[in-house]
């Protein structure tokens, strides 16, 4: 028996890195998945690939930063398997340079998909799970929410705010039995690094899946316990004091 049997949880960002870690950990505890990406063709090839596995999986193309695109999102989930019990809002994006040189357009880029985008899932999520008596909002920050580094303030700005509405979404859940909380992680060997010829300069990286394993200790306590944060990070990755 899985930690997640039955349950509907939706992913967004869900086609690659963490997202796509974190769909198939969660498929192997028996969560029926609703993956959500704004690039279609990975997006169904996750979910085929998924589904080789033997999960159930909903793929719906999103862009979390248009409001009407996640209203979609969730009325598809709803349609499709009647309730959403678990929101993993993953969904991100980066851009970065020294703060007199960022573009409003990298700006709002990131602060929508990262910050807009939370809200908007956690929002609707929030009103599904109202009505169904109870569910889990689990936001991934980073810490850049908390030890900012030199080039990211549009990352950094964004990371801050999904972990102040975390909390404030907490608060707001607690007499509907909703739980909201977050999860930090440092350094992760996602596809971009994977690809990148200076592999970070060579800072200290984790596995993907280890992230993922870390999303499911936070959602399988019981439905009274909120693991409200967890920094989850390599070793030797510079954090208190990092430059």
């Amino acid at each position: 028996m899985g930690q997640l049997d039955g349950k509907v949880v939706v992913i967004t960002g869900g086609n690659q890195g963490i997202g796509k870690a974190i769909a198939a950990q969660f498929a192997a505890e028996g969560a029926r998945l609703v993956l959500a990406a704004r690039n279609e063709q990975k997006l169904n090839s996750t979910a085929d690939e998924l589904r080789a596995t033997g999960a159930d999986v909903l793929a719906v193309p999103t862009d979390v930063a248009d409001e009407a695109a996640v209203e979609g999102l969730f009325d598809a989930a709803q349609q499709e398997y009647g309730r959403v019990d678990i929101l993993v809002n993953n969904a991100g994006a980066f851009d970065g340079g020294r703060v007199d040189e960022v573009s409003l357009a990298g700006w709002n880029n990131v602060i929508g998909a990262c910050l807009t985008g939370t809200f908007l899932c956690s929002r609707r999520a929030f009103r599904i799970m109202k009505e169904q008596g109870g569910g889990r909002i689990l936001n991934i920050g980073s810490i850049s929410a908390q030890r900012p580094r030199e080039n990211s303030s549009p990352y950094s700005a964004a990371k801050f705010g999904v972990w102040g509405l975390t909390q404030a979404t907490a608060i707001d859940g607690r007499p509907f039995g909703i739980v909201c909380s977050c999860l930090h992680p440092g350094n992760v060997l996602v596809e971009r690094r994977m690809d990148s010829e200076k592999k970070s300069d060579d800072e200290p990286m984790m596995e993907m899946e280890t992230i993922a394993r870390a999303a499911l200790a936070m959602v399988a306590v019981p439905p009274d316990v909120n693991f409200l944060e967890a920094i989850v990070m390599p070793r030797d990755q510079q954090y208190l004091g990092r430059g």
